[in-house]
């Protein structure tokens, strides 16, 4: 692994564990066994490397996104397995660590808010018209507003003020509010098949 790539790698690791703010450059260089002069010979402070760890989460979402919607067989089976992949990404994340980035790195935020809504916007819609036409989403919900509503709960849960950290797991409020969604969303041969995910996943 090339020295740049080491040094990311090792960042995100100590912000996943303790939160971004609490983690400064001296961390980082001693958690590698590496000067910090070495570290600043690729990035000019913490907040670059906030900034390119965003950046490279971005691409990373990107290509799974891409990947689950071409995979899924239904809408359904697309929901369940990004629920999937959220449980991996979220299970063992400090929470302290979206809030740091959103007080502390406005800018690798706003990042993540334009992806959400140039990207991650259209894809749920995508899907949800994909679900109209499989006969697993109701025919009467207005496409736009659904797609935007599921865009605010992702925010919403990140929310300390509505889901305090130390009362609430992140990954527990994602994966509620996205099964609460699923199931507004979907018909009853919709719900049938949510059930049938429900229990696959209760017996692995």
């Amino acid at each position: 692994m090339e020295p740049k790539d080491k040094i990311l790698a090792a960042s995100f690791e100590l912000f996943s564990r303790y939160g971004i703010k609490s983690v400064t450059m001296d961390d980082i260089a001693k958690h590698l066994s590496m000067s910090k002069k070495t570290i600043y010979q690729f990035f000019r402070d913490k907040s670059e490397v906030v900034h390119l760890l965003m950046q490279k989460e971005i691409e990373h979402d990107i290509h799974n996104f891409t990947r689950i919607s071409e995979t899924a067989k239904n809408v359904v089976e697309e929901v369940f397995m990004h629920m999937k992949q959220m449980h991996q990404m979220l299970a063992n994340i400090n929470p302290n660590m979206f809030y740091d980035l959103k007080k502390y790195h406005t800018q690798s935020w706003n990042l993540f808010q334009q992806f959400k809504s140039d990207f991650m916007l259209g894809q749920v819609k995508t899907t949800l018209q994909r679900g109209i036409d499989q006969g697993l989403v109701r025919k009467d919900i207005n496409v736009d507003v659904m797609a935007r509503l599921r865009m605010e709960e992702i925010d919403l849960g990140f929310n300390p003020d509505v889901f305090p950290y130390d009362k609430f797991r992140i990954l527990d409020v994602q994966l509620s509010l996205a099964e609460h969604f699923l199931y507004g969303i979907c018909t009853l041969k919709g719900h049938k098949l949510i059930n049938k995910h429900r229990q696959i996943i209760e017996e692995e």
